[in-house]
C-alpha cells in the first residue's frame, strides 16, 4: 500500500478531474493532520485520497462507499483502511472509533467547502482567513449541498477547536493549492 499505487486506483476508478482534485483535498487534509498526531501520514493520506474512489461511478447510498471498500479488500488494502472509509458516510452505520476515522470525517465536507470558498475568492486560497470560511458557512445558499452539520459535528468528534479546524484544512489546501487550481 503506498501513494502511488493508490493514485493509480483512484485514477482507474475516477474520471471526474473534480472528483479527483477532491481526493486530492482530503488526502492532504489527512496528512495534515496525522502529522500533527504524530500518526502514519502515508496510510492517513492514502485514505484521503481513496474514500469516494467508487462515487463517480456509484454514488447511490446502497453503493457509495460500499464498492470502492469492496474493490480495496480484492486488492489487499488493510482493515483499518477500509473500515475509516465505510465511517466517513453516515449511512453505512459504522461507527467513527479511531482518530483516523474522526479525522476523515472531520475533513470531507470541510475541504470540499473551503476548496468552494478559495474558488470565489480574487487570491483563492493564498490568503485565505478562517473568518473567510465561517462567513461562508453562515450562507446557507453558498455550496448549499455541503451539509453544514456534518463540519461542526466533525470538529466537535474530533475534539478540535471549530476555528483551529478550519484554520488546519485552509494550511493543508495550501500545501496543494497548484494541483487543485485554487
Amino acid at each position: 500500500m503506498d501513494r502511488v499505487n493508490a493514485l493509480e486506483l483512484l485514477h482507474e476508478f475516477t474520471d471526474s478531474e473534480n472528483l479527483r482534485k477532491h481526493g486530492y483535498a482530503v488526502e492532504a487534509c489527512m496528512r495534515q493532520y496525522a502529522d500533527k498526531f504524530d500518526e502514519d501520514v502515508e496510510r492517513w493520506g492514502i485514505v484521503g485520497l481513496l474514500h469516494d474512489m467508487d462515487y463517480e461511478k456509484h454514488p447511490d447510498k446502497d453503493e457509495h462507499p460500499y464498492v470502492g471498500v469492496d474493490i480495496l479488500r480484492e486488492r489487499g488494502y488493510p482493515e483499518d483502511v477500509t473500515r475509516a472509509i465505510l465511517s466517513h458516510a453516515d449511512h453505512t452505520g459504522v461507527s467513527r472509533e479511531t482518530l483516523m476515522e474522526k479525522t476523515l470525517y472531520a475533513v470531507d465536507e470541510l475541504a470540499g467547502f473551503t476548496v468552494a470558498c478559495a474558488l470565489v475568492r480574487p487570491n483563492g486560497i493564498g490568503d485565505m482567513k478562517v473568518k473567510s470560511v465561517k462567513k461562508k458557512l453562515k450562507q446557507p445558499s453558498f455550496a448549499a449541498s455541503v451539509d453544514r452539520d456534518v463540519i461542526y459535528r466533525g470538529a466537535e468528534d474530533l475534539g478540535v477547536d471549530l476555528n483551529d479546524h478550519i484554520r488546519n484544512v485552509i494550511i493543508a489546501l495550501q500545501s496543494v493549492r497548484d494541483t487543485l487550481e485554487i
